[in-house]
């Protein structure tokens, strides 16, 4: 008899795990049961500003795969279903039918928890009007677009970090005027350090972005159910439209009320193989906790690259191999206009949390060669421990090609190197894409000298 596979959460992590247990184990091996609460399976989140912008032709191009693609592939997806509980001793996890209001409990052999995580909303008076949304979901965007299509003119964005800095580059391409309220004193506050924001500030700005910064929303004024101003400590802002951008929290309470493990920052605890410490039960994505390669912090990082990769291993060891997540750094990119931006590892910030004696060094530079059409500034800071010369973290901001560039750092992060030995590294030229000295050298070589 085949042993049977239940995930809970339909996307990133539950299907890659899904699909690694069908690659991997014999045809009659498992039964996989799939339950999502919502009505897609497999999109790209993070392509939904660009969805809303305009540069992506309709939601369809997001979906990776759909619901009858994947049973297609022997995995029984259902859609439109939620998870209410989870019984360890039992091995039953009980199910609601949206539909039809139908609750069972369905047994497993096996159990993945793969229920990713949901957008921050504080409880401002006035949140639950209509116009007032986050970006999380097809639906979500779908819903911004009636919004925009419906003749909104005026959007606030609450938020200056990845999410809100996407949205609002998609709300001003689409010809909206755009507020962006941050309570921190600088955009990506969170992941640059101040030395490093004021370039995306005055990137927004130059793009006519009203960028109020060190304000805090105290609520919304609604008129007829409709979002009408946001209210902050600095006045009220008129809108049409407002999109909640706060970051995530985990959704771990399925777990936690299974008495599954639950960590600090809200995670479900896991080791390295995507196993909880209760028998039969994994997790992986958004809704678990890794460990940082750097401070050694155990965190909640809502990446859809880390979520494929921890569903992969969940995957690979329910299939009987062996495989294993080997943490995160943070490193991420994104852009605001023609403005790249990419970050790794530890700010300054975060060095002094973690007890590390660290230095901070930037680089001016240029992405081509000075002669070659099309060079643009790239601004590189680099973060490495003041004893042993080890990179702790760097930060890049910068014209078309500067983004992509964290990629080397990270490589070299990941990989414990010195910024001495980053500095001697045989890295690529030619005019078209690189000085002779590349910035990343020229980064960890300053960086080098500074110590």
């Amino acid at each position: 008899m085949p042993k049977r596979l239940v995930i809970i959460g339909a996307d990133a992590a539950g299907m890659s795990a899904a699909a690694q247990v069908r690659r991997l184990a014999k045809p009659d091996e498992f039964d996989i049961l799939a339950f999502e609460r919502g009505r897609h399976t497999s999109y790209a989140a993070c392509g939904l500003p660009y969805l809303v912008g305009g540069f992506v032709e309709g939601p369809e191009r997001l979906v990776a795969r759909s619901p009858e693609e994947h049973r297609a592939r022997g995995i029984d997806v259902r859609i439109r279903h939620e998870v209410l509980a989870i019984d360890p001793k039992a091995r039953t996890v009980t199910v609601r039918d949206l539909e039809s209001g139908a609750e069972r409990a369905e047994r497993y052999d096996e159990l993945l928890i793969a229920t990713g995580a949901s957008g921050v909303m504080p409880p401002w008076p006035g949140a639950d009007a209509k116009g007032v949304l986050q970006l999380r979901t097809l639906d979500d965007a779908a819903e911004l677009q009636r919004l925009i299509d419906g003749g909104a003119r005026r959007a606030v964005v609450v938020g200056a970090g990845y999410i809100g800095l996407e949205v609002a580059e998609a709300l001003v391409e689409r010809g909206l005027e755009v507020t962006v309220v941050e309570r921190l004193d600088a955009p990506m506050g969170s992941v640059l350090d101040a030395d490093m924001a004021g370039a995306v500030a005055e990137a927004m700005r130059s793009a006519g972005v009203d960028l109020r910064l060190g304000s805090s929303v105290e609520g919304f004024d609604t008129k007829d159910g409709r979002v009408s101003a946001v209210r902050t400590d600095g006045g009220a802002i008129a809108a049409d439209v407002v999109v909640v951008g706060l970051g995530v929290r985990a959704n771990s309470g399925l777990a936690r009320e299974a008495g599954i493990s639950v960590g600090e920052a809200g995670g479900i605890l896991v080791d390295d193989h995507m196993r909880t410490g209760t028998p039969h039960v994994w997790a992986a994505g958004d809704c678990v906790e890794s460990r940082h390669r750097v401070s050694g912090a155990s965190m909640v990082v809502a990446l859809g690259t880390h979520a494929n990769k921890q569903g992969r291993a969940a995957g690979t060891n329910i299939a009987g191999g062996d495989d294993s997540f080997g943490g995160v750094l943070g490193t991420a990119v994104t852009r605001f206009g023609s403005l790249e931006i990419g970050v790794t590892g530890l700010t300054e910030r975060d060095a002094a949390k973690a007890g590390f004696d660290a230095v901070g060094v930037v680089t001016e530079s240029l992405t081509r060669a000075h002669y070659y059409p099309g060079a643009q500034p790239i601004r590189i800071k680099v973060l490495a421990e003041r004893a042993s010369g080890r990179l702790l973290g760097a930060q890049i901001v910068g014209g078309e090609a500067a983004g992509k560039r964290i990629d080397v750092l990270a490589t070299a992060l990941w990989n414990g190197m010195t910024v001495d030995e980053i500095g001697g590294m045989d890295l690529s030229y030619a005019p078209p894409f690189s000085p002779v000295w590349d910035p990343v050298l020229l980064a960890a070589g300053k960086a080098a000298a500074a110590l």
